[in-house]
């Protein structure tokens, strides 16, 4: 039995005669078999300082077959828990088979093949590798400090020093080696939430890493991402992202910064890398964006809209698909036909390659030649056949047919890090003295990153609160200043003809704009072409944007700016709103134009993300993107349900969108010009039956506030002191149906102060108080639902802030819970108008509320 002893290191204080020996023994490999009960304890038990020693000094490692313990084999971080065998193995096949007689020689023909490699050239990467002890001891350290850190993270994971969801690599450990060897630190870096090897290898420091886990202040995101969320600015690994396959359009984005720098002469700013300066890159820049994936995410329609993107525009980016044979648990041949991912890129001329994950040499050299094509070339696919030894998170009961035994079999048979010690002892590269030295060393590293995690504090309370936006909420964007390269880069990149075309054509737009005469749309194009000259930064993807979308939002874009700056997408919203995503992690202010703003349901994983960002990543990135669309359900508009959604209270829920209505051109030309200059993500609607009808001035030049709604009427004094008021707070299309109805309201003898809500999150409670200040009394004409609408948000703030305020309920008129019918006479029933708000305020004020 094992015995733990808390208050000294982990003990072995009594075990059965033999394995004693076995334990200590310092002769040659013995056979034996572990209680996996013993084990468990041994594994799960240990102490959070002292979790990598023995009494007796000795260290543990499992040579390839479990049942083989050699000297290194006590405690070493080549296998976190050696698995007794419950078949025979001579006739057990696992589900999942391994590469068999997979070597260099078929990785040499992908590369000559597939790559347009030379035989002399494939010969100078194995060259690099084979026989260079120097080498090949970092790709062993490398592949141990990923084992032995995730061993760590168990342990303090089952003495709850590490809480929520966690997913563990162990097995996987030729993947970080190829990192750490052929990634540099300014290539971008995008995993998913199984991502701590990931961004160890790409150079961040373990101690932070699993300060993160332990939810600390010193952690790379200072406690608020966790496990799934590792980032790092400094060395460019910017997520660690939990939503499966959702980072590769970022990571598509990020690679179209790259481009973006190298089209208009910019590059990062030393002092903050999310910015930039006007220095162009050097002409050895050969930044990519490297993706990660499995093999089960990579089934996910967003790999082909990525790939497509990529061939397109030749992006620099690697998409390196771990393939481990399971869709989470479950076995991905039983759900998905093409396990072949790296074959996938062929319909779009996207090479790929396939190499044995369990070989890591070959990895390195193979992944090797696979990155420095990406960096002269463009994207290209990696596909490592590997073997997880863990559950998909410690607390998985594994119950998916197979998993079990085939984890059990891959552990004895698969293990690239046993393999690795197998192969260069008995080719005598290495002693094992000298792998063992290597292993004490790394545990010594994960020990003292577990020490400090250990003392970090936890981040203060008030810091939650503080990662709610980049930007203040009362910022005033006119005082933003402007880039000093702005007038440079536009010299260069925006020929005499095309600064001629579109400084005419905002001339116009403001002329139209002075005499009243813009439209909504217009004046969106307006604010949009001011800010993409001020500052080059300023991106815009849209759909049908070279014909200017539906409402001439993005008008011009692309014949000003060009394809690199403009992209017309493909349709489908996730898509670019993920690209933006990328861009603006990497120093530009994306642009989202969405042709109609229901539409950005495809991008609801997006938004979600964009949203989160800031305060994931511990306020380490912001998030400049601005998205724009027409929206919203105005009476009798004859569009059916689909189109007549309120997106717009779909997205309330998401924290950290800024998020405005603009029922006028002042509104929509304002607020546009201040979303792009804020550095939090920014959610513009405005209504899609207004977008060319209403019409009016502008205040050309002017950004205005985004937590600030505007008092479009105030009610009467004599109204006031009667008690005839009313507050009405509305947005969209109900600011017209309120307008046309004022007179109506005034002829029976009320009147009301008409509030439109321009910015509906963050909520200007300050203006809805001082109204009911006067009328004590609210109406809500809310263009979204019942349930779950912004009205009722709305009323319940007021409810619960303004109650003493109030002297009858709130009333609102919303949206009935049903969808939004095609036909006018059905339509009445569902959705609210100026004839319904006549009778609130009459209801209202003759207290039948």
């Amino acid at each position: 039995f094992v015995y733990v002893n808390k208050a000294k290191p982990l003990s072995i204080l009594s075990l059965t005669p033999p394995c004693r020996q076995h334990i200590f023994s310092s002769t040659t490999p013995t056979t034996m078999k572990f209680s996996k009960y013993a084990l468990g304890a041994l594994t799960l038990l240990s102490g959070t300082a002292t979790a990598f020693t023995v009494s007796g000094g000795a260290s543990f490692g499992v040579s390839k077959s479990a049942a083989t313990v050699s000297s290194s084999a006590v405690f070493s971080t080549t296998e976190a828990a050696p698995s007794s065998a419950v078949t025979d193995e001579a006739s057990w096949e696992p589900m999942r088979p391994p590469l068999e007689n997979f070597g260099w020689d078929n990785i040499a023909d992908q590369l000559t093949s597939g790559f347009g490699y030379s035989s002399e050239q494939v010969a100078e990467y194995a060259a690099k590798i084979d026989g260079n002890k120097e080498e090949l001891l970092k790709i062993y350290r490398d592949m141990q400090l990923a084992r032995a850190f995730e061993n760590a993270c168990n342990q303090q994971y089952m003495q709850g020093k590490i809480r929520g969801f966690m997913h563990l690599d162990n097995g996987q450990e030729s993947v970080p080696a190829l990192v750490a060897h052929s990634i540099k630190n300014g290539d971008m870096k995008y995993s998913y939430y199984r991502e701590h090897t990931h961004a160890l290898a790409s150079g961040v420091a373990p101690g932070p890493i699993m300060a993160e886990l332990f939810m600390k202040d010193d952690g790379t995101c200072r406690g608020a991402g966790g496990s799934m969320h590792i980032f790092d600015k400094d060395t460019f690994f910017q997520g660690g992202w939990a939503l499966v396959s959702e980072q590769l359009p970022y990571a598509a984005g990020a690679a179209k910064s790259i481009l973006l720098d190298r089209e208009l002469g910019l590059s990062n700013n030393p002092e903050n890398l999310q910015t930039k300066v006007d220095v162009p890159p050097g002409e050895d820049d050969d930044r990519i964006s490297v993706v990660f994936i499995g093999e089960g995410g990579s089934q996910n329609g967003r790999m082909a809209e990525v790939l497509n993107a990529a061939a397109k525009d030749k992006l620099p980016l690697l998409v390196i698909v771990i393939d481990n044979g399971r869709a989470i648990n479950t076995y991905t041949p039983d759900v998905a036909t093409n396990s072949d991912v790296y074959k996938v890129g062929s319909h779009y001329g996207v090479p790929g390659m396939l190499v044995d994950g369990s070989n890591v040499a070959d990895v390195v050299k193979g992944g090797a030649a696979v990155v420095d094509y990406v960096r002269k070339n463009g994207p290209a696919i990696l596909q490592v056949h590997t073997y997880r030894f863990n559950g998909h998170s410690p607390a998985d009961p594994e119950h998916e047919r197979g998993r079990k035994d085939e984890k059990k079999w891959a552990r004895d048979n698969q293990d690239p890090i046993a393999i690795f010690e197998e192969t260069y002892t008995e080719n005598g590269i290495f002693t094992m003295e000298e792998l063992k030295e290597a292993r004490k060393e790394i545990l010594a590293v994960v020990k003292e990153a577990v020490k400090f995690a250990d003392e970090s504090p936890m981040p203060p309370i008030e810091l939650a609160k503080e990662l709610e936006y980049p930007d203040a909420r009362d910022t005033d964007y006119n005082l933003k200043p402007t880039p000093s390269f702005g007038e440079a880069v536009n010299e260069r990149t925006v020929s005499e003809d095309q600064m001629k075309t579109i400084l005419d054509h905002i001339a116009a737009l403001q002329e139209r704009a002075k005499a009243g005469e813009i439209t909504v749309g217009d004046a969106i194009n307006l604010a949009i072409h001011e800010e993409m000259l001020r500052d080059p930064t300023t991106t815009i993807h849209a759909e049908d944007l070279q014909a200017g979308s539906s409402y001439d939002i993005p008008k011009l874009t692309q014949q000003t700016y060009g394809q690199i700056r403009a992209a017309d997408e493909i349709i489908d919203e996730g898509h670019f709103i993920g690209k933006a995503l990328g861009e603006a992690m990497n120093g530009y202010r994306p642009i989202v134009e969405l042709m109609n703003t229901n539409f950005g349901i495809y991008g609801m994983a997006e938004l979600s993300s964009a949203g989160n960002t800031y305060a994931t990543t511990g306020g380490k990135f912001d998030m400049p993107m601005t998205i724009v669309g027409a929206g919203g359900t105005a009476p009798n508009q004859a569009l059916g349900a689909e189109h007549s959604q309120p997106f717009h209270a779909y997205v309330m829920g998401i924290p950290g969108l800024k998020i405005c209505s603009a029922a006028s051109p002042d509104a929509a030309y304002g607020l546009t010009k201040s979303m792009i200059r804020d550095n939090g993500p920014c959610f513009l609607f405005a209504p899609v039956k207004m977008m060319k009808e209403s019409k009016g001035t502008v205040d050309l030049g002017k950004c205005m506030p985004l937590n600030k709604s505007a008092l479009l009427h105030e009610a009467s004094a004599s109204s006031v002191e009667s008690n005839q008021a009313v507050t009405v707070l509305t947005y969209l299309h109900g600011v017209k149906e309120s307008l046309l109805v004022i007179d109506e309201i005034v002829e029976e003898g009320f009147d009301i102060d008409l509030i439109e809500l321009r910015s509906l999150k963050p909520l200007d409670m300050e203006s809805i108080s001082k109204s009911l200040e006067r009328t004590n009394k609210c109406i809500i004409l809310d263009e979204s639902t019942k349930s779950g609408g912004v009205g009722a948000t709305i009323s319940a703030a007021i409810s619960e802030e303004l109650f003493d305020l109030l002297d009858a309920p709130v009333k609102r008129l919303c949206m009935d819970d049903a969808p939004v019918p095609y036909a006018s006479s059905m339509e009445k029933a569902v959705v609210k108008r100026g004839s319904d708000l006549v009778q609130g305020v009459f209801d209202i004020c003759t207290g039948q509320i």
